[in-house]
């Protein structure tokens, strides 16, 4: 099983259904803050699937996302921004299958971000062959909220068009940072 580094950079985690502008925020505070991002592995690691992934696939993809989150902390530059967190993987994973590896949750336990920001279904659905619910992102929306506050998470909702969320996440981190 992968074993987490935790460094002295703050980690900020992207957390959101589908198509909420998860991407294009990471990238966007990437830039701001002169920094890296880590994008969302489970993107490249389905693409590159040739059948449909499995609730296995999963333990992987967690795996890898962390195995990247922490390579590129050693990268960044004070902040790190992640294009997602083990939070996604277990929502979809018990949404998809009812339930979660617990290999997954005991990674979930001992990894810690300094901040949450939880996109909201305020922006237009596009179209995308890995995008499974287009009517869920509500119910997503709640799911991941309910989940983060019972981690205790330090969470912020960010709403709006694409420069109210990157001006809303700018203001949060600028805040975290002082």
């Amino acid at each position: 099983m992968y074993t987490p580094k935790e460094g002295k950079v703050k980690r900020i985690a992207i957390v959101g259904p589908e198509c909420t502008g998860k991407t294009d925020l990471s990238m966007a505070l990437a830039e701001h803050y002169k920094t890296v991002w880590v994008p969302e592995y489970a993107r490249g690691y389905i693409e590159r699937l040739e059948q449909p992934y499995t609730q296995a696939d999963l333990y992987t993809i967690a795996q890898w996302q962390l195995f990247t989150e922490d390579e590129l902390a050693l990268q960044a530059n004070n902040i790190l921004i992640c294009d997602t967190d083990l939070t996604v993987i277990k929502v979809w994973s018990e949404f998809k299958y009812g339930n979660c590896d617990p290999k997954i949750l005991s990674m979930m336990r001992v990894r810690s971000y300094a901040l949450h920001l939880l996109t909201g279904i305020d922006v237009p659905w596009e179209n995308d062959p890995q995008r499974e619910h287009p009517d869920k992102r509500e119910y997503f929306y709640g799911i991941y909220k309910k989940e983060l506050q019972e981690q205790g998470a330090n969470l912020v909702e960010i709403q709006g068009d694409r420069k109210t969320r990157i001006n809303q996440a700018i203001q949060v981190i600028d805040r975290l940072l002082d």
